[in-house]
């Protein structure tokens, strides 16, 4: 069995060695910062175990966490690991059909409840039978409050997990279908944050921003499992409104965000300063990397040593246009399954750009026959809870998980490229299988396009439905905007074998989002429900004489 550390181990140790160190930093409303030292953080775990224990949960039952990032969050999650309870967190903008889902699912007993925007729509997810606790936080009505909850007695026995007991079920962002409940054992879980940490290089002079969603693995274990092996600073957001501000504030020198975000991050520079003024200022030496520096800074990334994206594949063209301003942004991959972070390119290395670069220690993969990577790591999961069909499916025959992500070692780059999920391909009615993904990457060249979604089952040929970037197009007219996509449209198609040769692009009316379910809670689109959507729109576009249609005009 592996030497890793456990979360419980890490906090005994800080609490010993640096109880008056600010560990966590929470904002408030009115701009208030309430610092928690580790002294303090561990008498509140000590306590919320005490009292989880006098409600009669034993090691092995299950609590869930429902909340957006926040300090509570961290704190209940490790009081939990401290009561022996596993914890089975839910994504703070799940619907309400999700959570009731995964509450009956994961036969949970308890659930802690902190900050929600909608709590109002949420709450009959919840339902009336589950005993609710409070976690500080103005939302729904809940059996037991914060305050009293931290003051309880401290439980008198820690629970010692074995590297072999179950540290949490992590429910996937459902972009296939209803979620499945990902086993996570403290083994997987503890080589997954060690790992990180010794890979990335955590220092405790560190400062990072947690804002991804915690329900999610790559948050859970590269910033909040990781910062307990060098204890640096860790700093939440108060809110989107307040996003640039906390960012400023915090300063992070470590920042993870994912493609969607990227995506967002770029238009709102577009809409300060056009693409064309952008272009033309890094094109003037001695101005460029001041211009960059400057909306570096202002972006909150003025001291960030090390950038990364995740979750889902980003494209060549957004780590670049982020490279002109001396942001590299390193590529990771991983899945839920393998507790995070698998392969990364990292350090930064310009000549792996379009790769995920190579394995993280102890993390090995082959390519199948069918181009699926396989993994063989301590960091794998154990099963789908309650599934064992799934699970079996899930692993060849000498034990290694199948991803499901479709991909090749390029040589000429050194390292792994992604070029799809194995369910993503489809055929059009021509019978050849398309990849969408490496399409799609193709289009992001073009800073107008904010999301892109290629699709074409049964189409004579693939169709590009597309959403734009309102801050990039604000200064330009209708025919400006035409030939930009056009443009785009022709050379993303020179690329392409004759089958896959994108036949129109529709322009969709409205953004994709999580609140309107074309999103996962992890900002992947859904593209069986992004085709249900589209497939009337699809039906007629064929017919049309333009390259560029307007989802209005169908």
């Amino acid at each position: 069995m592996s030497n890793y550390r456990t979360p419980l181990q890490l906090l005994e140790h800080w609490n010993k060695t640096k109880p008056n160190f600010n560990f966590l930093h929470q904002p408030r409303d009115g701009g208030q910062l309430d610092a928690y030292n580790w002294q303090t953080i561990y008498q509140y775990c000590l306590s919320i175990a005490g009292f989880l224990k006098s409600q009669g949960y034993q090691p092995g039952d299950k609590v869930a966490l429902f909340s957006k990032n926040c300090a509570e969050w961290f704190i209940a999650d490790w009081a939990m690991m401290m009561a022996g309870i596993i914890s089975i967190p839910i994504y703070p903008t799940a619907s309400s059909k999700t959570i009731s889902y995964v509450l009956e699912h994961s036969q949970a007993k308890a659930i802690f409840v902190g900050k929600l925007d909608n709590w109002s729509t949420q709450e009959p997810g919840v339902g009336d039978e589950i005993q609710r606790i409070s976690m500080n936080y103005a939302t729904m009505e809940c059996h037991h409050d914060w305050q009293d909850v931290i003051n309880f007695d401290s439980i008198d026995d820690i629970y010692e997990p074995s590297m072999d007991d179950v540290f949490s079920i992590i429910y996937t962002s459902g972009s296939t279908g209803a979620p499945k409940g990902v086993v996570i054992t403290y083994q997987a879980y503890s080589y997954a944050c060690e790992t990180n940490a010794n890979y990335i290089g955590f220092f405790s002079e560190d400062r990072v921003v947690s804002y991804l969603p915690l329900a999610h693995i790559t948050e859970r274990a590269l910033v909040q499992g990781s910062a307990l092996y060098c204890s640096p600073q860790v700093y939440f957001v108060e809110s989107l409104d307040t996003f640039q501000t906390d960012l400023a504030r915090a300063k992070p020198t470590l920042f993870v965000s994912v493609p969607r975000l990227w995506k967002k991050f770029q238009s709102g520079v577009h809409g300060k300063l056009s693409p064309t003024k952008l272009k033309i200022l890094l094109a003037i030496p001695g101005i460029k990397s001041i211009a960059a520096r400057k909306i570096k800074t202002a972006l909150g990334l003025g001291d960030a040593r090390t950038i990364a994206s995740g979750s889902a594949p980003i494209s060549p063209a957004t780590i670049n246009w982020y490279r002109k301003l001396g942001i590299n942004i390193c590529e990771g991959w991983g899945l839920t399954e393998t507790a995070g972070f698998s392969c990364a390119n990292f350090p930064f290395d310009i000549n792996r750009i379009g790769t995920i670069g190579e394995p993280v220690p102890g993390t090995e993969i082959r390519i199948s026959d069918i181009g699926e990577i396989e993994i063989k790591s301590p960091g794998l999961f154990t099963e789908y809870y309650l599934q064992p069909d799934l699970t079996a499916e899930a692993f060849t025959y000498d034990g290694w998980f199948k991803t499901g992500d479709k991909g090749h070692w390029d040589n000429e780059l050194n390292g792994y490229r992604i070029t799809g999920r194995v369910k993503e391909l489809f055929k059009t009615e021509k019978g050849k299988y398309i990849a969408p993904v490496p399409i799609e990457a193709a289009f992001a060249d073009n800073p107008l396009i904010e999301q892109i979604c290629i699709m074409g089952t049964g189409l004579a040929q693939p169709v590009a439905v597309a959403v734009l970037s309102q801050e990039s197009i604000a200064d330009l007219t209708e025919s400006e905007i035409k030939v930009s996509l056009e443009t785009t449209l022709n050379t993303v198609n020179l690329e392409l074998e004759s089958h896959e040769k994108i036949s129109h692009m529709v322009v969709g009316n409205e953004e994709w989002t999580i609140e309107n379910e074309l999103l996962t809670p992890t900002m992947k689109i859904k593209r069986s429900e992004l085709e249900a959507k589209y497939l009337p729109v699809l039906s007629k576009v064929s017919s049309s004489k333009r390259q560029i249609v307007l989802e209005d005009d169908l």
